[in-house]
């Protein structure tokens, strides 16, 4: 080897010399083009410079939007809150508003019957079956509240009567209920008649007018109300209180005698607040 290079180095200078400057001419020529060299390693090293930058723009990219996903997401949880707030507002706000028209309403109706002594109740249970239809309040002989009294809504139409009582609590059974037996009074024309609850009416949420008086035309839409049941000196129930309106007048199965249907003037599906007369002054 050291023989071939003393023999050739002149050759191999001279050779790499040339190399040199053919390189040189290149470069100069092709002005700012990449010598071959360099365009060679350009050319393999892209495909890995793209797939870098295509990783690195993706990882970006993934970055940003699990961010903003997150961002969105505790956004949409804020609202969620403030939403929520807003619906407890607005359900105090409507409460409020329907306990301040029940409170003008009886306001209204203790002006009208000031021998009323009311006592208000909130309706804690329903019980409704083919046999009973009965509401359960939250006040009882606590607050002298006794059976027999009678319980009224805002707008002073009968609900129903006590039927069963507790310290704190009180069961009456409603306008519609079987049990229910009481004078009734034709607005209109001020015939007497007996109110019944119906065990075939029930269920609709109705009860009947029956031993009407004879000849008496009754009308679709007439008011029907209590008589008032007076026991030797005490009014058992007060007179007048508004029970229902007649629908329809049906004959019984008997063929002898006609009886109203009468749709209750109150709502019983959904009452929350009623009010019981515990006392009451007699009224001719």
């Amino acid at each position: 080897m050291k023989d071939f290079l003393k023999q050739n180095g002149i050759l191999i200078l001279v050779i790499a010399l040339l190399l040199s400057l053919i390189t040189a001419v290149v470069s100069f020529t092709f002005g700012g083009i990449a010598n071959p060299f360099a365009n060679l390693a350009g050319v393999i090293a892209t495909p890995f410079r793209n797939g870098i930058h295509a990783f690195v723009t993706w990882t970006e990219g993934v970055y940003s939007d699990a961010f903003e996903r997150a961002a969105m997401a505790e956004e949409l949880e804020e609202l969620k809150r403030e939403n929520a707030k807003l619906q407890e507002q607005a359900r105090e706000g409507d409460a409020a508003s329907r306990e301040n028209e029940r409170l003008r309403s009886l306001l209204g109706l203790k002006e009208k019957r000031r021998s009323f002594d009311f006592e208000a109740a909130t309706v804690t249970a329903r019980g409704s079956s083919n046999w009973s239809s009965t509401l359960t309040v939250n006040k009882g002989s606590a607050q002298d509240v006794a059976a027999g009294d009678c319980v009224v809504d805002e707008y002073g139409n009968l609900v129903g009567v006590v039927s069963q009582v507790g310290l704190n609590w009180a069961t009456l059974i409603t306008v519609v209920d079987v049990d229910l037996e009481m004078g009734g009074l034709i607005s209109r024309t001020d015939g007497a008649a007996i109110l019944e609850g119906d065990f075939s009416l029930m269920g609709e949420g109705k009860l009947k007018l029956t031993y009407l008086p004879e000849g008496v035309q009754l009308l679709a839409g007439d008011a029907v109300l209590t008589s008032g049941l007076i026991s030797g000196d005490k009014a058992i129930y007060p007179s007048r209180l508004l029970v229902g309106y007649v629908e329809e007048v049906r004959t019984d199965e008997s063929g002898m005698s006609d009886y109203a249907v009468l749709t209750p003037a109150t709502r019983l599906e959904s009452l929350e607040q009623v009010f019981i007369i515990k006392d009451f002054d007699v009224v001719d």
